[in-house]
């Protein structure tokens, strides 16, 4: 399921979608960090900023979704993408992949806005990651049928080390982290259609 062997122009027909997200993250972060682009201007426009998004600007509760300030950061975001992306776009299409996508990345900051102090800045993809994680975890325990054994041990593995690095590694959203994978786990029940059963 997580093997890939498509070449990069058979990547970006297949899987649109995630093509698109990771060109973004990839220009995002170039303009942060290449020397005569504002970065400064960029982070400080669409970064997660708690007061301002109480101030009404909602904005901030989805471009972070596409920022990345460290490279690790950046790398490990898009390789999870690509990793455990283009089995979900397959079942549920470029459409509703990225109403998915897009919904547990602002829900998880949502969660964070309303839990963290107003002061609380963030940014990256992981929230959204960890709902991908959340919707095979759904795979997992409610359609079986859809997962080989060795599959669904290694989603429970991914997955338990995915909980136990969010504790370990510093300046991390937990809690974005676990409303996202909280959310892509109800969201699975209601975008999983017997239609699409046979792309995973």
């Amino acid at each position: 399921m997580f093997a890939r062997r498509e070449t990069f122009n058979q990547f970006i027909q297949m899987y649109p979608v995630i093509s698109i997200i990771i060109a973004i993250n990839t220009l995002l972060f170039l303009a942060i960090h290449i020397p005569f682009f504002p970065q400064n201007t960029i982070i400080n426009q669409l970064i997660g900023f708690n007061l301002y998004i109480k101030e009404g600007q909602l904005w901030r509760l989805v471009t972070p979704i596409f920022l990345h300030s460290a490279l690790t950061h950046f790398i490990f975001n898009n390789f999870a993408l690509l990793i455990f992306g283009p089995a979900i776009e397959s079942m549920l299409r470029p459409f509703r992949f990225i109403l998915f996508y897009l919904l547990c990345g602002i829900g998880a900051n949502i969660v964070t806005y309303l839990i963290k102090p107003l002061n609380y800045s963030h940014l990256g993809a992981s929230g959204v990651i960890f709902g991908l994680l959340g919707f095979y975890l759904y795979i997992v325990f409610f359609k079986t049928q859809l997962l080989t054994k060795q599959d669904s041990q290694m989603i429970k593995a991914i997955s338990a080390i995915a909980i136990i690095m969010s504790f370990l590694q510093p300046n991390v959203n937990i809690i974005a982290h676990f409303s996202g994978c909280l959310i892509g786990f109800i969201l699975a029940k209601f975008f999983i259609k017997k239609t699409y059963y046979t792309f995973l």
